[in-house]
């Protein structure tokens, strides 16, 4: 993975470069079906793109760009950041986009995690000449995106990266600010994407795919990029994605809720309740990994020894993405997706209704995470953490489909019930 931004181009002037350069052959503009299945549906990018179902209705005035599914969000990387992903292969032909629309859309989609640390990943394999957006919509994106969409990017990574991207890039140089560039990194196989996400949480299109194939057949067998490791076996302790009924299993007092939300949770209800940002900030990824390491291997883990808030706070939303099934669970997915459909009066109820329909140990780590969610709510005026903060971070950690990312039309039906939850949360406990 290069996070260079400076290309060698030779002795010719770059621009004159940039003509010659060709995007991709012929056989990449046939826009065949993506045979990767994709997510659900397409969402509400900010509250004033309201969904009321799983997908946006024709008439919607961002139906013709969320249809293609081009930008999606799929849970949060291996440093506790939100990850958003730009599909280049599945933009139409230019006359069949809108690409001002696209700028908002996507603008629109940034607007829920500016507050918060977040990455970008672009795939970049199948950006045509047919279907290519111009240099002047990249100039006006970059002036677009103000201090507050590029002060909590902590990476870009732009995957498949070509000599055009990187000359694109060059040109932009002047532009952009050296902070921004290096944000920027160069990834050239798929596999070199797990040091930041588990590719298991993106639904790649079967073309990337097929194309990062074709790459890796090409190289020669001692220059072969290692593929993506295959699940290790869990450890006879093993925490970490797991189901929650084995946990229960294994704990010799039969506790209903893990240890992990039991540590994290006593220790943020202390030490975070008034930190500014609580669940926004990411954490060294090293100290994760390695606190992952001590409870999969047995070990007793003491937050109050580490004094280390946002560390506690990212190991409790792994804990949950990394569960086997939503804590919420896939029976719930249709219910809480068109719960936007239940009346005002009647939420409380319905979402009681609902809850007590999940597994025991489901619903009692789920009251013991909003209870403490609802505390931190209380402090929002020191901690800015509101209600709607909280669900926008806890949502996608709560509730996610069976291909495992999270189209952009299921974010909102989840959030506005998880904001709902934690509003009526004394209603529905009860």
């Amino acid at each position: 993975m290069s996070s260079e931004l400076l290309v060698d181009l030779g002795e010719e002037p770059a621009a004159a470069q940039l003509g010659q350069l060709k995007l991709t052959t012929i056989e990449d503009q046939q826009w065949p079906p993506d045979e990767s299945g994709l997510s659900k549906s397409e969402t509400d990018v900010s509250q004033r793109f309201d969904a009321g179902s799983p997908h946006l209705p024709w008439d919607h005035p961002f139906y013709d760009i969320a249809r293609h599914q081009i930008i999606e969000v799929a849970g949060d990387d291996n440093f506790g950041r939100k990850v958003i992903v730009f599909n280049a292969c599945r933009m139409p032909p230019q006359h069949q986009l809108d690409h001002h629309k696209l700028l908002l859309y996507l603008k629109g989609t940034l607007d829920q995690y500016v507050e918060s640390d977040y990455t970008v990943i672009y795939f970049h394999h199948g950006l045509t000449s047919e279907n290519k957006v111009s240099l002047g919509w990249f100039v006006d994106a970059y002036r677009e995106f103000d201090r507050k969409y590029k002060k909590n990017i902590k990476a870009l990574y732009i995957v498949h990266p070509t000599m055009f991207i990187k000359t694109l890039l060059f040109l932009f140089k002047p532009i952009i600010s050296i902070k921004f560039g290096r944000k920027i990194n160069y990834v050239s196989y798929l596999s070199e994407l797990e040091d930041v996400v588990k590719c298991d949480q993106l639904v790649i299109p079967a073309r990337v795919r097929e194309y990062d194939n074709k790459l890796r057949a090409s190289l020669k067998p001692t220059t072969q990029p290692d593929s993506s490791p295959p699940r290790s076996p869990p450890l006879p302790n093993q925490v970490f994605g797991v189901p929650l009924t084995l946990l229960r299993e294994r704990d010799p007092d039969g506790n209903l809720i893990p240890v992990v939300m039991r540590d994290t949770i006593s220790f943020l209800s202390e030490h975070g309740l008034e930190i500014e940002g609580i669940f926004r900030r990411s954490a060294n990824v090293t100290l994760v990994k390695e606190v992952q390491l001590r409870y999969n291997s047995g070990a007793v883990v003491s937050f109050r020894e580490m004094e280390d808030v946002h560390l506690a706070a990212v190991i409790l939303k792994t804990f949950l993405r990394e569960l086997p099934e939503p804590l919420l669970t896939y029976q719930l997915y249709n219910d809480i997706i068109n719960f936007a459909s239940v009346s005002q009066e009647d939420q409380a109820a319905v979402m009681k209704e609902l809850l007590e329909s999940l597994p025991q140990e489901n619903y009692a780590s789920l009251r013991y995470l909003i209870t403490f969610l609802a505390q931190v709510s209380a402090n929002s005026d020191v901690n800015k953490m509101t209600n709607s903060n909280l669900a926008v971070v806890f949502g996608p950690n709560l509730l996610w489909g069976r291909d495992n990312a999270m189209s952009l039309s299921a974010i909102g039906p989840i959030n506005n019930f998880t904001r709902a939850l934690l509003d009526q949360h004394h209603l529905v406990f009860t």
